[in-house]
């Protein structure tokens, strides 16, 4: 628990809730039900065990940021308690409710404890891909995604650390359970896309060949898009958005824009992640309610290649 001031509301905050939902319990010394709610929240802060902060607010003391988020939420009494996920406050409740009544508020926002061991093994599966041990990731990934089935971020990860090493049959089994939510998730959208790569590859006509099609008519779409699945399957990734921008560029349309949906399935699968805290840009004594969320991490290539389907495009 932390007290919450003009000082440091930014950081201890704003920025923190990015990372960790923060319930921010608004009282005063004067009030009595505040005096019986706080205890109840610093119990349930040690029972999530880490899943949310807890930090506290007196509004005797910080009328500006406490008189603001009354006014976000039409409050006029206190004790109000409002919980900051994201860098936003996003809901809140009044009074002092019975612990029960609380824990089903704080469950609605805050990761379950199986989420957050799944989140640890993502984590530390990302860490050992960094540095080359590819099956303790997987290992790691796997057992992300069986605690949790519906982390569709896990499965993600573990889909693209499947395609990365070649196990492509494991690969196909761990995405038929989210094949008909492609089309709501660009990450598994790009999963899929690349999937389907790997499965063609075997069977595809060799790179000598493609290149003989091509030098024969520039327009045989079909040789230049197996083509660009054949890289893209070896993760030759920039020579597979060559070929399909030379699709786009003489036919967007071509194969209900396939060309087009394969590059950009290629520009998720090159991005990198969000990283998962926001800097602090506010000056101090400085109140802003919304938070400032850090954008993915510039990638020069990536960059490229998107502004090369942009001009293709428009």
């Amino acid at each position: 628990m932390l007290d919450i001031s003009i000082q440091n509301f930014e950081a201890e905050l704003i920025n923190a809730s990015v990372e960790q939902p923060v319930l921010l319990d608004i009282w005063a010394p004067w009030c009595g039900p505040c005096k019986s709610l706080g205890p109840v929240l610093e119990k349930l802060e040690v029972a999530y065990a880490g899943r949310f902060k807890l930090a506290k607010l007196n509004s005797d003391d910080q009328p500006d940021i406490a008189g603001q988020l009354s006014q976000m939420f039409g409050v006029r009494s206190i004790p109000f308690c409002v919980m900051f996920k994201g860098g936003q406050p996003v809901d809140g409740f009044v009074g002092a409710l019975p612990e029960a009544e609380i824990r089903k508020f704080v469950d609605k926002h805050v990761p379950s404890a199986e989420e957050v061991a799944a989140g640890e093994d993502v984590q530390e599966a990302e860490e050992l891909l960094a540095v080359g041990d590819v099956d303790s990731a997987l290992e790691k990934l796997q057992e992300a995604v069986a605690i949790n089935p519906s982390n569709d971020a896990a499965r993600s990860d573990y889909l693209r650390a499947l395609l990365r090493a070649g196990r492509v049959a494991e690969a196909r089994r761990a995405f038929e359970p989210v094949a008909s939510k492609v089309m709501l998730d660009p990450r598994l959208t790009a999963c899929g896309h690349w999937l389907a790569a790997c499965e063609r590859a075997p069977t595809a006509r060799t790179r000598e060949a493609l290149a003989a099609a091509l030098a024969t008519n520039k327009r045989d779409f079909d040789a230049r898009f197996e083509l660009a699945q054949a890289h893209f399957a070896a993760a030759r990734f920039t020579e597979a958005m060559d070929e399909l921008l030379e699709i786009v560029m003489r036919d967007k349309a071509w194969n209900n824009e396939l060309a087009r949906k394969t590059y950009v399935a290629i520009l998720d699968v090159m991005s990198k992640p969000a990283p998962p805290k926001a800097e602090a840009a506010t000056p101090k004594g400085t109140l802003e309610i919304a938070g400032k969320v850090n954008a993915t991490p510039s990638d020069p290539v990536v960059d490229a290649y998107r502004r090369k389907l942009s001009m293709a495009l428009f």
